[in-house]
This record gives structure tokens, sequence and C-alpha cells, in this order.
């Protein structure tokens, strides 16, 4: 039982590649929403 359980879960380091195929994204994502915020001229708004 405890077998076929613990043999689902994934290791570290495909953990670590799952949150971070979505968090590099996103951060790159909001960051971009910031620089232009800031950076856009009043007519573009």
């Amino acid at each position: 039982m405890w077998q076929s359980i613990l043999i689902r879960i994934p290791d570290p380091l495909e953990t670590f590649a799952i949150i971070s195929s979505f968090a590099i994204p996103f951060l790159v994502y909001k960051i971009n929403q910031k620089l232009h915020e800031s950076g856009d001229p009043p007519w573009k708004k």
C-alpha cells in the first residue's frame, strides 16, 4: 500500500522544475507589466 503511494510522489528536483515552469514565466510577465506601466508614454496607455 505505502509503496504504491511513495512511487507516485515526484522527487524534489521534479517538484522544483514543475514549480519553476510556472513561477519563472509568471514573474517575467509581472515584471514586464510593471515596466510597461512606468515606461509607456501617456498616449499609449
